[in-house]
């Protein structure tokens, strides 16, 4: 063997050895690929189900506002209703309570009062005094 002859040698090992190392390094490219076309395929299908989901949740939302705008003025006109009952007791008060007490008053006076006449003049013609009295 002459020295032309070992460096043919040394230069075909070297070639086995790089197609090995690329072959060796193409099996985790082509994994890599293969992952990155499922991953692709997965955001594509993610993609596809989220849409709907978002237009029917932004349809969704814009239907509660709507909603909300009706609850306000229910909300409003049942505010309204609350002043005008408040201030309709308020003019009842006014108006027919004080003399609805001094009414109450004068009539519990005078039932005070004929009570205690009855009580001095009926001490013997009593409710029991038709009953037992002298007609019996």
């Amino acid at each position: 063997m002459t020295f032309g002859d070992l460096g043919d040698v040394a230069g075909l090992i070297a070639a086995i050895a790089f197609v090995l190392l690329v072959g060796f390094l193409a099996v985790p490219l082509w994994k890599l690929g293969k992952l990155l076309d499922e991953a692709r395929s997965s955001v594509r299908d993610v993609t596809e189900h989220s849409v709907p989901i978002l237009d029917e949740a932004a349809s969704t939302v814009a239907s509660a506002n709507t909603q909300l705008v009706k609850v306000d003025t229910i909300t409003t006109s049942a505010a309204s209703v609350s002043e005008n009952v408040s201030a309709l007791t308020g003019l009842y008060a006014a108006t027919l309570g004080k003399p609805l007490v001094k009414v109450a008053a004068f009539s519990y006076g005078v039932r005070q009062a004929f009570g205690q006449a009855r009580g001095r003049s009926g001490k013997h013609a009593g409710p029991d005094a038709g009953a037992t009295g002298a007609g019996a």
